[in-house]
């Protein structure tokens, strides 16, 4: 077993089954790089403060790099009796810097070094993940304007609604990320401060510059109170709560690829480098990745409501609970990139197959909502004009027709003011390009959307 830095108030050897149960080097050894980073800039610090020399700042420093590129190269022996990774850390330094190694814990505490390392790691995951949501909106985007003329239903209760266009549908997932990435962007304020150097809750004695630290490591503010510094962990919670927001909507999208897919819709082709087979029936063509999607949603939603139960009715100001928030954290972060980077990649590989959609849009009658708009702009009230076409599709329905198949003889049986320009107003095209109030489905609409979405992203770009 090894030496722990509180020897020296006990008398008995931890239990190796304590020190199994209690160590996280297998979860928090990959925040590695960050812990170093911290300590380096914590060692400039200190010899900026006089607290150290220059010497001992140099040799720590030193030390800290030798460090790690062992664990770069795999040349690093990790052992749960250290528990940690700032353990582990500061048990080599002893080794490969010698005795000044001891002074590298002045004026910090497990407790704030931990805080800073998992700032520093979520605020970096962060940054990533905003990136590769704009990415992922670049390419809706793209399929939007690819396929602009193209129609389909839009559906509510799963039920044949409306025609719309497939770019104003794709357009909608637009919208739906462009808020993820705007959240995101609100959790990096509350992630971007800087907890070290309250050591372990109540601040430090030694004559510390946290202002300097703080710019050392890039970021934007120091943390005000001690005590919540080390006890805080709602940027997790916040970066989590968007998390499961984000999935939530990649979830919407797969569900649809899913039914889109199928033989009943036949709307769209995924890509076989994106699907897979069954090992019994060859004739199947899976759309896992979309499946996955879906199912890893609830993953994300579970490390969010694990991470608010290890927080709930937590004391200030440190407890050992919340040596658990890493693995949610992680899993959170690399579920979310893994789906970013799959969705991203198969999206452009979509085949839409325009023909069944257009037939979808043009049966079901769709077009019933503008049979009643007609009627009342012919003066019928739209109560009335409602029932009216209401008889319409019951008729047309007893007959196997579509409203738009209808005589003009049948149509004045249910209301004697259309006439002929009603026909004009049934199509697919007419309906589609007649809603042209702000965020409708007219193709100007949405065109204007996606020039206006490429526009953003040039701006951002400069």
């Amino acid at each position: 077993m090894s030496e722990k830095p509180w020897d020296g108030r006990f008398a008995e050897k931890t239990d190796c089954r304590v020190e199994k149960f209690t160590s996280s080097i297998d979860i928090d050894r990959r925040l590695y790089a960050y812990d170093i980073e911290g300590s380096i800039a914590h060692c400039r610090m200190l010899g900026s403060a006089g607290i150290i020399t220059p010497e001992e700042a140099a040799t720590l420093i030193q030390g800290l790099g030798t460090i790690k590129r062992e664990i770069e190269r795999g040349q690093f022996e990790f052992d749960d009796g250290l528990e940690d990774i700032h353990m582990h850390i500061e048990a080599r330094l002893l080794q490969v810097a010698g005795k000044v190694a001891q002074k590298l814990h002045t004026a910090r505490s497990r407790n704030d070094q931990v805080a800073l390392d998992v700032r520093m790691y979520l605020k970096a995951q962060t940054h990533a993940v905003i990136k590769g949501l704009v990415g992922l909106e670049k390419v809706i985007v793209a399929l939007a304007r690819k396929h602009l003329g193209l129609v389909m239903p839009g559906y509510t209760h799963l039920q044949r609604a409306q025609p719309v266009l497939l770019s104003h549908h794709l357009m909608a997932y637009y919208e739906m990320f462009t808020r993820d990435v705007e959240r995101f962007r609100e959790c990096l304020k509350r992630i971007d401060v800087m907890p070290l150097g309250t050591a372990a809750l109540a601040g430090t004695t030694y004559p510390i510059d946290r202002e300097q630290t703080a710019e050392l490591l890039g970021f934007a503010k120091v943390s005000t109170n001690s005590i919540d510094s080390v006890a805080d962990r709602d940027f997790i919670i916040e970066f989590l709560g968007a998390a499961a927001i984000c999935m939530m909507h990649f979830s919407r999208l797969g569900e649809e690829l899913i039914l889109w897919s199928s033989s009943e819709f036949a709307f769209v082709d995924l890509p076989d480098a994106f699907a897979t087979g069954s090992s019994i029936m060859p004739q199947k063509k899976n759309p896992d990745v979309p499946e996955l999607v879906r199912g890893k949603t609830g993953r994300v939603v579970g490390d969010l409501v694990a991470m608010l139960t290890i927080m709930k009715s937590l004391p200030l100001a440190y407890d050992r609970d919340m040596q658990e928030d890493k693995q949610p954290m992680m899993d959170a972060v690399d579920t979310l990139q893994a789906c970013i980077e799959v969705v991203t990649g198969m999206l452009p590989c979509l085949k839409f197959n325009s023909d069944t959609m257009r037939a979808a849009a043009s049966k079901g009658f769709l077009n019933a909502t503008d049979l009643a708009d007609y009627l009342v702009m012919k003066g019928v009230p739209f109560r009335e004009a409602h029932g009216s076409v209401g008889q319409a599709v019951s008729y047309a329905l007893d007959h196997g027709k579509e409203l738009q198949e209808l005589t003009l003889e049948e149509l004045k049986k249910i209301s004697g003011v259309i006439d002929e320009d009603i026909f004009d107003l049934l199509t697919v095209e007419t309906m589609i390009d007649r809603r042209k109030s702000a965020g409708g489905t007219a193709t100007a609409n949405v065109k204007a959307a996606i020039d206006a979405a490429e526009e953003g992203f040039a701006r951002r770009e400069e």
